[in-house]
Parts: structure tokens; C-alpha cells; sequence
């Protein structure tokens, strides 16, 4: 009787365990976010302040530069938002994460350093791709065929440019779509852009450099509104963030900024919002009292190889 008890209570556990199986984060669609910094990273050139030092102690992570990855498990690709500087680890990262051994392509928001310079290791020096599809607006597209090196990814077939227009929807698997819309920035070399990335169930903004909320044509609140997750610009944390440096030179809305403007959303609206895109002065880049000072307000502050499920 015992025998067949014990053999009992096995059976009612092994199906147990079938019939609630362990949660996994694994989705068909998901974004991966693979950088956090601004344009020059984490740790940035030339810094020897406190926390850069902490760096170099080895007390803190690198932080790559702002980056997204964007799979769909069922067509088995990736595809990445900015080719930064970083983008030898990010491409690991986001294969490894996503357990697909693909690149199907590059969207680019505009013409600064940390956003389109990566795509110099698919040159024949590096990777040697082969068309690679790299989705330009006009201006940034003129700016990659006429002007060296990235011409020559051009030339070479390396990349293959494809055109996109603001507000029109580009269709990239029967799961995703992806919409640019253009924003204020500066624009010495190509237009800026954010993106609207589209499921059948969610939508995500990102909006990594913006000059100003004030000055956009649309109004931003109206945006989040519209998506359930809003990537955004919170570059610098206050106006004193670079003693020295005329910060109109190089205009974003400070989070301080951001904060007061949102702050008295519902609360469902304000768990929307995540900054990202960290100048290497910015508290939130590190665990520090303003980064749970924000999320304490509702808010929430990026942080790399974190996953957002588009399911």
C-alpha cells in the first residue's frame, strides 16, 4: 500500500510540473536593449572624474552606447536600431540572447557619431557583408553614398541602402513594422528620426536625441499615450551636468525637465516612460540616489541586455 501511494503522489507531481510549467521570457517578438550611454559611451575619453574612475578600479560595468535589438523568433532575424561604436559586443549580445545567428539590417536615426559609425566593421576589413539592409532616410542616405569610408560599404555592396520616408510604415516581417518620424536636432549631416516599432499587441517609441519637448511639432505626452513603452531621450540630468560647456550648444531635455512635464500623468502612464541615452556625467547611468529617486517617482531608467516583450 505504501509502495503504491508513493508511486501515486510521483505521478500527480510529474504532471503537475507538465501542466505548470516554469515561466520563461522567451516571446516571438521582443526588443533587447543593447546600449544605454550617449554618442562617446561609458566610460568617455579622457575622463578622469569620480566616475570614470570607477570604472578603471573595476567598481563598475562599461556601458556601450545606445543601441536596440529587435527579433521576431518566427522568421528566425534580428535586426538593430543604431550601429554604434559598440557594435562588436552588441552583436554578440543580441545573438546570444536571441539564439539566432542573424543581421537582416540597420535602422539609423541620424548622422552623429555613436549612431551610424559601427557600420564600419561590415567593410572588407571586418565582417565582409554582403547587402546588408541599412534603412536611410534621404538625407542620411546622401550623407553614407558621398562621403568616405561609407561610400565604399556602398560601392562594395557591403550595405544595401533602403529608403524610408517619414510617417510611412515599413513592413518588416507579417509581426513587425516600423515607423521614423522626424525630430529637432541638431542636423549638421543628415535629418533625425525616432521610431515607432509595432507588434499586433504593443508599441514602443524611441526617441534617443531630441533637441527640446517644447519645440517638437507634436505633443509628446499625446505620443506616450500611444505606445505602451516610450524609450526617451534623457541624455543629461540638469543644467549643471558640464561646468564649462555652453549646454545650448548641445540642446536635450533634461530629465529634470522631463520629470516636471510628466510628473502628473497617471501612473500608468509614467511606468511607460524609460530614459536612455546617458551622457557618461549623468547619475543614471550608474546606481546612484537620482536613478532611484526617478524610479521612485514612477519612471523607469534603461538598463542594458534588459528585454521588452512585443507579445
Amino acid at each position: 500500500m505504501n509502495r503504491l501511494l508513493i508511486f501515486t503522489l510521483l505521478l500527480i507531481t510529474a504532471c503537475s510540473e507538465k501542466l505548470n510549467p516554469e515561466p520563461t521570457q522567451e516571446t516571438d517578438q521582443s526588443i533587447t536593449i543593447l546600449g544605454i550611454a550617449q554618442d562617446a559611451g561609458f566610460p568617455q575619453a579622457d575622463c578622469n572624474k569620480e566616475h570614470c574612475q570607477q570604472f578603471w578600479e573595476g567598481r563598475v560595468e562599461k556601458r556601450h552606447v545606445v543601441s536596440l535589438g529587435l527579433t521576431d523568433q518566427t522568421t528566425g532575424q534580428n535586426r538593430i536600431f543604431e550601429a554604434t561604436p559598440d557594435f562588436t559586443a552588441q552583436l554578440h549580445q543580441l545573438k546570444t540572447i536571441s539564439a539566432i545567428d542573424d543581421l537582416s539590417g540597420f535602422f539609423l536615426t541620424h548622422a552623429h557619431i555613436g549612431h551610424y559609425t559601427g557600420l564600419m566593421y561590415l567593410g572588407h576589413e571586418v565582417m565582409g557583408t554582403s547587402e546588408v539592409p541599412v534603412y536611410t532616410m534621404p538625407g542620411m542616405r546622401s550623407y553614407l553614398e558621398t562621403n568616405g569610408p561609407w561610400s565604399q560599404l556602398v560601392n562594395m555592396n557591403n550595405i544595401s541602402l533602403q529608403d524610408i520616408q517619414a510617417d510611412s510604415a515599413i513592413r518588416l516581417t507579417q509581426n513587425l513594422s516600423v515607423t521614423p518620424f522626424i525630430v529637432p536636432h541638431r542636423d549638421e549631416y543628415s535629418e533625425t528620426v525616432g521610431y515607432r516599432i509595432e507588434s499586433p499587441t504593443k508599441k514602443v517609441l524611441f526617441i534617443p536625441d531630441i533637441n527640446k519637448w517644447h519645440i517638437w511639432e507634436r505633443d509628446i505626452i499625446k505620443e506616450i499615450a500611444a505606445v505602451d513603452v516610450a524609450l526617451l531621450d534623457g541624455t543629461f540630468y540638469d543644467a549643471e551636468e558640464l561646468p564649462g560647456r555652453d549646454m545650448s550648444e548641445i540642446p536635450h531635455p533634461y530629465v529634470e525637465e522631463s520629470i516636471k512635464l510628466f510628473n502628473n500623468l497617471p501612473a500608468s502612464e509614467k511606468s511607460k516612460i524609460m530614459f536612455i541615452h546617458f551622457n557618461h556625467t549623468n547619475p543614471l547611468i550608474l546606481d546612484s540616489p537620482e536613478r532611484r529617486e526617478v524610479e521612485d517617482l514612477g519612471f523607469r531608467v534603461a538598463s542594458e541586455g534588459q528585454i521588452i516583450s512585443l507579445n
